[in-house]
């Protein structure tokens, strides 16, 4: 088959009317987008951060006392010892180390929680507090006289090298799968959390709007990922309107819920130390910002991938009536909507696993259990992203037929003769 009759008018001029109905589409998209983007620039502008966090301050945990360092070293084997000097062998593990700094090797008093749940083993990586500067060890092994703590206590283990792998290989199977739009995908990826940095978590820190934050920042990192990884046209502009309609939509249901459902965010450790920082900080805010941020991937997902379906459905048949393309393309929308929710659901669930087990150790009605504080967010937080993704599928959907038969109206009449996609 010619090159010339492998797409729909490829090459060929417009007729008049299907100018004229080009134009209108394109008209029509930047009337609404361009406003879109100044007042998304333009309140960004305005929450930008100061960066005066005032009084906010949290410790650093890592923090050192004067005369104590932090070391790493390689595990080298794994021994029983006496917690303090002089004591016979008991519960405490020792890694044998060898510091990176060189030296003799030490032993690193391990963390019993660390010891049941995933245990050290030679060849380990390890990071641990040096406090043999501040004590007077008797030897070079890392034990001392008296009463006194052991010299060498773990911190954390060394995990640069496997998530910089896993991270290089993830980069390299976009990459080599994806190819140029795939690494345009990881370089937005990049972008968004460029964003999230230097704009949203700032500003909940300076106590900006929780939910203008979030919208401002979600639609800029839409805008960015979108256009940056598919391109400028009428299909990702549609992707990019039905997503901006699931952002609205999800903050909306966000904002009742959190009211709705008292969720005060204050169940946890984290939420904790950021209540008693006081301040402008809210974590009820944080928590709002968090419920609309967390749909975005799943968001951007379906919409593009709608939108795309429209076009091809399009192509295949160029001459279907804009109620049966929209059928059909909302036929395929149903079946993405099922698998995306699965993994909505599925993603939160593995994440809060841990959770979930103390839960269920409770012993509770699973009603109750649903609800409690422990788990309400996470369940408010798969409903209502959901919901937000259940209903920008109709949505882009009809905003991509109405878009694909304006502008796909100049390919139809301007095409060649010879067969079409559909006559294949």
């Amino acid at each position: 088959m010619g090159a010339g009759h492998s797409h729909v008018g490829e090459g060929a001029a417009p007729s008049p009317a299907a100018a004229v109905a080009r134009r209108r589409a394109t008209w029509i998209l930047a009337a609404v987008l361009v406003p879109l983007g100044v007042a998304t620039l333009v309140a960004m502008i305005l929450l930008w951060p100061t960066g005066d966090r005032g009084d906010l301050k949290l410790a650093n945990p890592y923090a050192l006392a004067q005369g104590v360092t932090m070391e790493t070293g390689t595990v080298q084997q794994v021994v029983q010892s006496g917690c303090m000097p002089g004591q016979q062998p008991s519960q405490c593990t020792m890694a044998v180390t060898q510091p990176d700094a060189g030296g003799k090797p030490v032993q690193v008093l391990m963390n019993p929680d660390i010891i049941v749940s995933h245990g050290v083993k030679p060849g380990d990586k390890v990071k641990y507090l040096n406090l043999s500067k501040v004590q007077q060890p008797s030897d070079g092994t890392g034990s001392q006289g008296g009463a006194q703590s052991p010299s060498y206590v773990f911190v954390d283990f060394v995990r640069t090298v496997p998530i910089l792998l896993l991270a290089g290989l993830y980069a390299v199977v976009v990459i080599a799968v994806a190819r140029w739009r795939g690494f345009r995908a990881l370089v937005g990826l990049v972008s968004a959390y460029a964003v999230l940095a230097a704009f949203v978590l700032p500003g909940l820190i300076e106590g900006k709007p929780p939910l203008l934050l979030a919208l401002v920042g979600s639609v800029v990192i839409m805008m960015g990922v979108l256009y940056f990884a598919h391109g400028v046209s009428a299909r990702t502009s549609t992707a990019l309107l039905g997503t901006v309609f699931g952002l609205g939509v999800t903050a909306l249901l966000a904002a009742w819920a959190m009211d709705a459902g008292n969720l005060t965010g204050v169940g946890s450790h984290d939420a904790a130390s950021l209540v008693n920082l006081g301040g402008k900080l809210s974590v009820s805010g944080i928590i709002l910002c968090g419920l609309i941020i967390s749909g975005l991937g799943a968001l951007n997902d379906v919409t593009i991938t709608q939108a795309s379906a429209v076009w091809e459905l399009y192509e295949l048949a160029p001459h279907t009536p804009a109620r049966k393309l929209f059928s059909s393309a909302l036929r395929i929308g149903r079946d993405h909507i099922a698998s995306t929710v699965y993994t909505i659901s599925f993603a939160y669930a593995g994440a809060a696993l841990p959770l979930l087990v103390i839960v269920t150790l409770y012993d509770r009605p699973l009603l109750e259990t649903l609800t409690s504080f422990e788990l309400a967010e996470e369940v408010v937080r798969t409903l209502v992203a959901s919901i937000g993704l259940v209903l920008a599928v109709p949505m882009t959907t009809a905003i991509a037929v109405a878009v694909v038969k304006a502008t796909g109206a100049s390919r139809l009449e301007a095409r060649e003769p010879g067969p079409s996609y559909a006559d294949l």
